[in-house]
């Protein structure tokens, strides 16, 4: 666990606690009970399993007992309305678990015309993105046009019908979604644990998050 996501929620108010990497139901039961919110961060490829396909050989390695674990705990979120947060793999797998599909390694499958994937440091502007009007997150940090910083070679291929969009790139791929009928279920496929000291609209972010879990 990168220190970003721990700083960042503690900066916002929080309290964060990371929750064991574990298969045993009952030991994930006790744990999410502990928590007000959830916060899905970033990490391994999501297995394509999770989206009912192969993985090819451009796919990275994933994490099997991560993703039972997140797919255990998202369902609880999803049952008890608890708020919850997915940053780049959250997002992902969020998509991915509610019926929609990922694009395996974009370098060969998207015709990118933006830096998906920087170099250090992390804390900078990559791309540019669109806040769609109307949305969650237009109400958090304004609609129309804002950079983000970008770190991933997955991203979202068929969107879920039980999300909806809230921000693409400039070249067309979902940057933000929000899972429809929850008071407070967002995933943004950029980073704001790297940003959020410099760069208001991240901190932002996080402090709505927070809020929601407090």
């Amino acid at each position: 666990m990168l220190p970003g996501y721990m700083k960042a929620v503690e900066k916002a108010g929080g309290l964060p606690i990371m929750l064991p990497l574990t298969e045993d139901e009952e030991e994930l039961s006790e744990a999410y009970s502990l928590c007000t919110g959830i916060l899905f961060t970033g990490g391994h490829d999501v297995s394509p399993d999770v989206y009912g396909e192969k993985a090819k050989s451009t796919c990275g390695k994933p994490c099997k007992s991560r993703d039972f674990m997140e797919s255990f705990i998202l369902d609880r979120c999803l049952v008890d309305d608890k708020p919850f947060l997915g940053i780049c793999r959250g997002l992902q797998f969020i998509n991915a678990y509610l019926g929609g599909s990922l694009y395996q390694d974009l370098p060969t499958e998207y015709n990118c015309r933006v830096e998906h994937h920087m170099s250090p440091p992390y804390n900078r502007p990559a791309h540019k993105v669109q806040v769609l009007e109307g949305t969650r997150l237009a109400k958090i940090m304004g609609s129309g046009i804002h950079e983000v910083n970008s770190y991933h070679h997955q991203a979202i291929k068929a969107l879920s019908p039980k999300v909806e969009k809230m921000a693409e790139s400039e070249d067309g791929l979902v940057e933000a979604i929000a899972v429809k009928n929850h008071r407070f279920a967002i995933g943004v496929q950029w980073h704001p644990e790297f940003s959020y000291e410099n760069n208001e609209e991240s901190m932002n972010l996080i402090k709505a998050f927070i809020k929601e879990c407090i």
